[in-house]
């Protein structure tokens, strides 16, 4: 992971932090994140959940959708999974697919380490005129 403004703003998401979620890298309209499976993101037949794989997409999402220096809000969200997993790492990659001066659309495919599709997000961010200061 490099260190970049993005890294330290979005380092202080205690949610994906607690998630073991992992910023790798990020620039304006484009974010990658990384997740290794433990077994705090199992459900109950011993699969990653689907919330655990909704957190990391969501978190990839909001990276790329505010990287622009603008508060952007989530008004809209779906998930379509595609594989079970139970162990390695996750990655998820966001980008930007649409943009104008109160909407963004971004698209974040989750891949295992065999980059086999595992999951795939959907969303839509309303940007507020708020600034972000990055540090």
């Amino acid at each position: 992971m490099t260190d970049s403004k993005y890294h330290k703003t979005f380092g202080k998401d205690v949610f994906a932090a607690n998630n073991g979620i992992k910023l790798v890298e990020a620039e304006p309209g484009y974010a990658k994140s990384s997740m290794e499976i433990k077994p705090s993101h199992y459900n109950s037949v011993g699969i990653v959940h689907g919330g655990a794989l909704f957190t990391l997409a969501d978190f990839t999402f909001a990276v790329a959708s505010n990287s622009h220096g603008r508060v952007a809000l989530a008004i809209d969200a779906e998930i379509s999974f595609f594989k079970a997993t139970s162990s390695g790492t996750l990655t998820a990659v966001a980008k930007e697919i649409s943009l104008n001066g109160k909407l963004g659309t971004y698209l974040v495919e989750i891949t295992n380490e065999a980059n086999e599709h595992i999951a795939h997000f959907k969303g839509t961010v309303y940007r507020k005129k708020d600034k972000i200061e990055f540090e």
